[in-house]
C-alpha cells in the first residue's frame, strides 16, 4: 500500500477467522466487535483491508466457496450426473456436519437470519445459491444417465433443496449419520 504502512497481519488468516465467525452466528448476529475480536485486527485495519461489514462478507462467501463448500464445484467434474448428485448430497452432509466448523451452511444461515436491514448481504448469499443452480443444471444438461422424467432444471432445484434441507436439519441439531441416512434415502429415491 503506497505510503502507508505495511501490513501488520496476514488478511487471509483474518478473512478464515471472519468467515468462520460469520458461519457460527450469521451476518446479523456478527458484531463489528465480534470480527474484529476474531481477526486479531482494529476496525481502521479492517476496513483498509476489507471494506465494511457487508464487503467483508462478501468476501467470506466467496472464500466458503473456494474452502470449506468446494466440494460443490469440484462434484460438478464428476462423470456422470448420478455421481454429480451424489457427490453434492453426500458433501452437504460432511460439509455441515463437519467436527472442526460450524455445522449448517454459511449461504443458508445467511439468507434465513437476514431482517430488512441486511436485504443486500440476503441478496448476496441468494445470488451465491442460484449461481450453484445454474452450474448444477448447465452440467445436468450434458449428463446421459438422468432418470426419465427428469429435467435438468427441475433436478437441480431439487438437488439445492435437499442440500439446503440437510443444512438446516444440520444446525438444528442432527448429527451426521442422522443425516447420511437421509442422504442414502434420497439418493435411492431419486436413482433408485
Amino acid at each position: 500500500m503506497p505510503g502507508g504502512r505495511p501490513r501488520s497481519f496476514d488478511a487471509d488468516a483474518a478473512l478464515d477467522r471472519a468467515l468462520e465467525v460469520f458461519w457460527r452466528q450469521g451476518y446479523e448476529g456478527t458484531s463489528l466487535s465480534d470480527l474484529t475480536a476474531a481477526m486479531r485486527i482494529n476496525r481502521p485495519s479492517l476496513y483498509a483491508t476489507f471494506g465494511n461489514k457487508e464487503e467483508l462478507f462478501g468476501k467470506a462467501l466467496a472464500r466458503y466457496a473456494d474452502g470449506p463448500a468446494a466440494h460443490a464445484g469440484e462434484a460438478l467434474e464428476a462423470s456422470t450426473g448420478r455421481e454429480v448428485v451424489e457427490r453434492l448430497i453426500r458433501g452437504a452432509v460432511e460439509l455441515t456436519t463437519g467436527d472442526d466448523t460450524p455445522h449448517g451452511c454459511l449461504a443458508v444461515n445467511s439468507v434465513h437470519a437476514c431482517g430488512p436491514d441486511s436485504t443486500p448481504v440476503r441478496h448476496k448469499a441468494v445470488a451465491h445459491r442460484k449461481a450453484a443452480e445454474v452450474a448444477l443444471r448447465r452440467r445436468l444438461e450434458q449428463a446421459t444417465d438422468l432418470p426419465p422424467g427428469y429435467q435438468p432444471d427441475t433436478l437441480a432445484r431439487l438437488v439445492h433443496t435437499i442440500t439446503d434441507g440437510i443444512a438446516v436439519q444440520a444446525v438444528s441439531g442432527r448429527g451426521r449419520d442422522e443425516l447420511r441416512h437421509v442422504a442414502d434415502l434420497a439418493l435411492r429415491a431419486l436413482f433408485g
